[in-house]
């Protein structure tokens, strides 16, 4: 009898085995997390300012990615799958990040997060989302640590040009074009300052003259600016978000400070700049976005100051279809233009979506995607690095001219180059990106 239930329960063993495969899964069944991810949906979520100091601008872009996601929806879905944006108000306060990250991963149970803004939030969490082996995509900041070590993050990737290449693409045109400026830095005192700085002392180490540093949340920044003025800075170069432009430029009218002024792409936004200008000012300054004429800044998405482009003809007919009020602004075509990426993403991977594969897709095939962005991806096994270059323009009437092509380069020693390559990128006739792989 002994005997007997022995060969009954080998050969239970082996049927179960059969069945499931070496993984102990059934036939078919990737292996990997599938935590959000049912037949008919992939829930995702984010972490957004939608209040606060950092509200404005930043709390458009999930609308964006809304809209998007309602598009596709309703040509469908991913492979029969509909997605669901569950978004989270941080306030732009790290501890806050924190909690509605816990919430997201713990209680909502994502399948990945996507466009989580901020370099000091989101700092607070990439740790344990990697941890966690919650995929952690295309974050909204351009901070280093979001792709140059996969190795110490492998779930999370950056999507836009990091500060450290803005920094040199910036610090290499002023060299060449104002080579007798006095350079100042105007710094948010976290990974975006510094990362910029960064950048920028490879070509102007020897015109620096002064540095002013800011604390998120600090508003009185008078200190910051007299001192730049002190040091008879004429060219000021900010690395700050666009609630910090307003108030820069507000500080400056105070003291009579009249250098020029080049903003990184995070804080130029001449529409909200301007109505930024009006509210803190209490409506004594009523051009405000005149005001910002002049001002140098970089671009590397065709925006609403380019309304015969493909791609925002695309958003144009997005937004009026699903856009939830409001008018389409920049913000919103950035949150539209991450969604396009991670849709590529899940196409990449196919049908049958794990958060493992997610990741192995956009390694292996992210180099490759396209989309609106002016310069190509960088994604591989050893970088996770988002958007290459950028251009360099100067706003004029709300409208960025160009002075200078797309240029394309990489963090550390790497070359500056033009390469308008996914410039000539347009979007499919559906509006929706092909599958390629992952059948």
């Amino acid at each position: 009898m002994k005997r007997w239930y022995q060969a009954v329960a080998v050969l239970l063993a082996v049927t179960v085995t059969a069945a499931c495969g070496a993984g102990g899964r059934p036939e078919g069944e990737q292996k990997g997390s599938t935590v959000g991810v049912t037949d008919t949906t992939i829930k995702i979520g984010a972490h957004f300012p939608l209040t606060g100091v950092a509200a404005p601008g930043y709390s458009e872009i999930p609308s964006g990615h809304q809209a998007y996601y309602d598009y596709v929806n309703a040509n469908g879905g991913i492979n029969g799958r509909k997605i669901e944006f569950v978004v989270k108000d941080d306030g732009y306060n790290p501890t806050n990040t924190s909690a509605v990250t816990n919430e997201l991963v713990l209680k909502e149970e994502i399948f990945a997060m996507v466009g989580g803004l901020g370099t000091p939030t989101h700092s607070a969490v990439v740790d344990f989302l990697n941890n966690s082996k919650v995929p952690d995509l295309f974050v909204s900041s351009g901070s280093l640590r979001w792709g140059d070590d996969p190795k110490k993050a492998p779930f999370t990737f950056g999507w836009q040009p990091d500060y450290e290449i803005e920094g040199k693409i910036i610090g290499d045109w002023v060299r060449k074009n104002l080579p007798n400026a006095k350079v100042g830095l105007f710094l948010q005192d976290d990974d975006f300052g510094r990362d910029g700085e960064k950048g920028a002392r490879r070509f102007l180490d020897k015109q620096i003259v002064e540095v002013a540093k800011y604390s998120p949340g600090n508003t009185d920044i008078a200190p910051q600016i007299a001192k730049l003025k002190a040091a008879g800075v004429d060219l000021v170069l900010g690395f700050n978000v666009p609630s910090y432009t307003a108030l820069s430029q507000l500080a400056s009218l105070k003291i009579g400070f009249k250098p020029k002024w080049f903003y990184s792409n995070v804080g130029s936004d001449p529409a909200l700049v301007g109505s930024l200008l009006a509210r803190f000012s209490e409506g004594k300054v009523t051009n405000g976005a005149s005001l910002i004429d002049g001002v140098l800044t970089t671009e590397y998405l065709p925006g609403v100051d380019a309304p015969d482009n493909a791609w925002t003809k695309l958003w144009q007919k997005v937004w009026g279809a699903h856009g939830k009020g409001g008018a389409l602004t920049n913000y919103r075509i950035y949150g539209m233009a991450q969604a396009y990426t991670f849709v590529q993403a899940l196409q990449a991977t196919g049908r049958d979506l794990t958060r493992e594969r997610v990741v192995e897709a956009i390694q292996q095939s992210g180099k490759t995607f396209e989309g609106p962005g002016l310069a190509p991806f960088r994604y591989t096994a050893d970088s996770h690095m988002g958007i290459s270059g950028m251009s360099v323009v100067e706003l004029q009437g709300g409208v960025g001219k160009d002075l200078t092509p797309v240029l394309v380069t990489d963090i550390g020693e790497a070359p500056i180059e033009a390469n308008d390559s996914a410039a000539n990128d347009s979007p499919p006739s559906n509006g929706i990106p092909e599958a390629k792989a992952g059948k």
